[in-house]
């Protein structure tokens, strides 16, 4: 079987290009290379650099624009409820809250740049047309038109989104990219037509620069729209063949257009668009883990690079430094580029806290100081074996997670006690860190979390017993619909429940089957068979289970395909008829990793969370970007010599071959150690070295050989999954030793460990 460590690609490449574009775009405004050949810095800075731009418009596209898009349905097609589609009110909401954040950046920015803009007089003879069409179009500073322009083409989108489909949409833009290109590259061609310059002209008394958010844009905006709708992915060559021939092209058209004096500006040209396509399709297939660090850092270096550039250049004069660090072009750009990238960060860290990755969104940073109820110091002596929690490997493990949906929640898998963790103390953390959504595998987990006061939504992914129906009411749970049958006994049950539809797309596990529509259509009261439909059951979700998510063997994906397919057409037939589409899920651990693409409202999120996967080589994949939060530890409660001939533990299963120093550790199998580690089978860490284990492991204790450790002595530290030392034991690592995955390893970890949030 393949694993995802063969053929995950991560996403970080976009990510990184971020930080490469922002200096791209640095070297547009110092023309790095106009010291030594014109041509060759034309060449860098008026076409190559072109790239940038549409990279983030593109970005933009695919993460933002995607999920405000009105999706149409099927015309002429009479709906059962004769309500209008108010899923447009959760994309209206969607687009106002991309709209505020980036006006907030773009007025940020512009006060900034008052202060300069007045100096150099910009603002002389303002008029009430002047201000908007700086505002609207041009950007109150030179570069600030971005921030505008993205704004303008995500409205537009939005809109027309509510008429037309997504190809009609991109006929439209790229019609009128085609506009805006002769009125940037190919200017020169219309000057020799008096009518068409005539419109041009008035054009620009409403914008400077066609390279806004209208004719220039929305169209980058939708290609990145495409490229997640699409989910297409290039052989590598193909994709490097397609960049090299496209920015080849894009070098002739630009340099015969620069040559002939044809640009009246030169931000658009044709092959801008191909050039665009396969340099994303190689960022796509970059394999490097996200960097959500970079996404702050890049757009203030992008926002605050031209006042560095001031400030370079105001600082040289009176030092007299100006003919090495202006007038050296290539040593200007170098300064720029560093004291920008080191200004950025300072902001970024001491000012907005973004370099924080965990104050993105609702994600906060974990609190540096322990709570009193689950903390207590792991030297004392007093405990006889427990669990560690790493506070700070938690709050990594959510953000990283997170960052893979960033337009959705995670719903963190807390059943099992969380995976061995102990869910209480873990869902406290997952609280203070903004979580607020968990899934549990049956009702006394939840009440558990309720009882313990753990906010936020809990949903039942398992069957509750129609006698606990009222701690559905009580402890405000959600209730899985596990099939038919059981939505009409919860609805038969006559109080208001809220509750996530089952869908079975393949797993044949739980939920009702796929094609079932009409059985469906009565959870939203437009089954053709009943009027008034499930009236007690709030249906607040609908979710399937990816039941081989966890490999990319072809069989394996064809089959993970498929039940994403049945899902979607089941989404696309309530769709057709008007129907608001409750919130979606359909990944778990090795989903969100192995299927990003695929994230919806929530991941269910279980294994990765704790830092850890199921299997040792999946875990050594991911171990960058997944930190363990769990280490097992015991004490050593006695130390011992064993003589030659001398049996250890029961059932004479180890017979010492010569006179050996052993310890008895207050750790068994009642705890979770698997049994079948014995006599060999697996080994312990004290103080940084391995500590065999002989005999076979008992109830409460375990004997290990210390023949080789110095200075072991009763009450010492022995590590059976965590690290010691320099020497670490992975929990993947003992799952393997003992014929099983990480999860059941984990989840066997007996109630009477203690668990300790460090």
């Amino acid at each position: 079987m393949r694993s995802i460590s063969q053929t995950h690609t991560k996403s970080g490449g976009l990510d990184v290009f971020r930080l490469i574009a922002a200096v791209i775009i640095i070297a547009i405004h110092t023309s790095p290379l106009e010291s030594f050949n014109q041509d060759a810095d034309f060449f860098l800075t008026r076409i190559l650099s072109r790239i940038a731009v549409p990279f983030f418009f593109m970005v933009t596209g695919q993460f933002v624009v995607s999920d405000i898009i009105r999706k149409k349905t099927g015309h002429g097609r009479k709906t059962l409820t004769g309500g209008k589609d108010i899923s447009d009110s959760r994309n209206i909401s969607k687009l106002t809250a991309y709209i505020k954040k980036i006006a907030l950046i773009y007025a940020a920015a512009i006060i900034i740049y008052i202060p300069i803009g007045i100096y150099a007089g910009h603002y002389n003879n303002l008029s009430v047309a002047k201000v908007l069409k700086m505002l609207i179009f041009d950007g109150t500073f030179y570069h600030l038109w971005y921030f505008s322009a993205c704004i303008i083409g995500c409205i537009l989108i939005f809109t027309l989104s509510r008429f037309m489909s997504l190809t009609a949409m991109t006929a439209v833009f790229a019609v009128l990219y085609i506009i805006g290109l002769f009125g940037d590259s190919y200017f020169g061609v219309i000057k020799n037509i008096p009518a068409i310059e005539t419109v041009y002209d008035w054009l620009f008394n409403i914008f400077s620069y066609t390279r806004n958010g209208l004719f220039f844009a929305p169209f980058f905006l939708l290609m990145g729209v495409w490229m997640r709708r699409l989910h297409l992915r290039l052989r590598h060559k193909a994709c490097v063949s397609g960049f090299i021939i496209s920015l080849c092209a894009m070098t002739a058209e630009g340099f015969a257009l620069h040559l002939n004096h044809m640009q009246r500006h030169d931000s658009m040209y044709f092959m801008l668009i191909p050039t665009m396509f396969f340099l994303y399709q190689l960022l796509l297939q970059w394999r490097l883990t996200q960097k959500p660090a970079f996404r702050p850092l890049s757009a203030a270096v992008y926002v605050i690079h031209p006042a560095v550039i001031i400030a370079v250049r105001a600082v040289a004069k009176p030092l007299h430094l100006s003919p090495i660090l202006v007038e050296n072009s290539l040593v200007h750009f170098l300064a720029v580029t560093m004291l920008s990238f080191l200004t950025a960060f300072l902001f970024v860290y001491f000012i907005s806290g973004s370099s924080n990755p965990l104050k993105r969104g609702k994600i906060k940073p974990p609190r540096n100081t322990a709570s009193p109820a689950v903390h207590m110091p792991t030297d004392d002596g007093r405990t006889r074996a427990w669990i560690e929690l790493d506070r700070a490997a938690l709050a990594k493990n959510v953000y990283f997670l997170q960052s893979l949906i960033p337009n959705g929640e995670l719903m963190p898998a807390v059943k099992a006690d969380a995976y061995g963790h102990g869910a209480v103390i873990i869902s406290k953390e997952l609280n203070k860190l903004g979580i607020n959504s968990f899934c549990v595998a049956c009702a006394d987990e939840a009440v558990e979390l309720r009882k313990n006061g753990i906010k936020g939504d809990i949903l039942i992914l398992g069957y509750t017993s129609p006698h606990d129906f009222y701690l559905l009411r009580r402890y405000n749970l959600i209730q899985t619909v596990v099939d038919y049958e059981y939505a009409c006994r919860l609805n038969q049950y006559g109080k208001p429940i809220r509750v996530h539809l089952g869908i079975d797309t393949g797993m044949h596990r739980l939920g009702i089957r796929s094609e079932d529509t009409d059985e469906i259509l009565k959870f939203f009261s437009l089954s053709e068979n009943s009027a008034s439909g499930f009236k007690n059951l709030k249906t607040e979700g609908i979710f399937t289970h990816l039941s081989a998510d966890d490999s990319l063997y072809p069989a394996q994906q064809a089959f993970t395909a498929n039940q994403v397919l049945e899902l979607k057409k089941l989404i696309d037939t309530l769709k057709s008829y008007e129907i608001d589409i409750p919130k979606v899920h359909l990944l778990s651990s090795y989903g969100l990793l192995n299927y990003p693409q695929l994230a919806g409202d929530y991941a269910r999120v279980g294994i990765a969370l704790y830092g850890v996967l199921s299997s040792k080589d999946d875990t050594e994949l991911w171990q960058d970007s997944l930190t363990p939060v769990l280490s097992l530890k015991a004490r050593i409660s006695s130390v011992r010599t064993l003589h030659k001939g001398e049996c250890a533990g029961y059932s004479m299963a180890f017979t010492a071959h010569r006179e050996m120093k052993i310890s008895a550790l207050t750790i068994g199998y009642a705890d979770g150690l698997p049994r079948n580690l014995s006599n060999g089978g697996g080994y312990v860490l004290i103080n940084g070295k391995r500590a065999p284990i002989i005999g076979l492991i008992c109830m409460d204790q375990t004997i290990v050989d210390v023949s080789a450790i110095e200075d072991v002595k009763a009450g010492d530290i022995a590590v059976i999954i965590g690290k010691s030392g320099d020497m670490t034991i992975k929990a993947a690592e003992l799952a393997e030793n003992s014929g099983t995955i990480t999860n059941e390893l984990l989840s066997r970890l007996g109630k009477r460990l203690k668990r300790i949030a460090v």
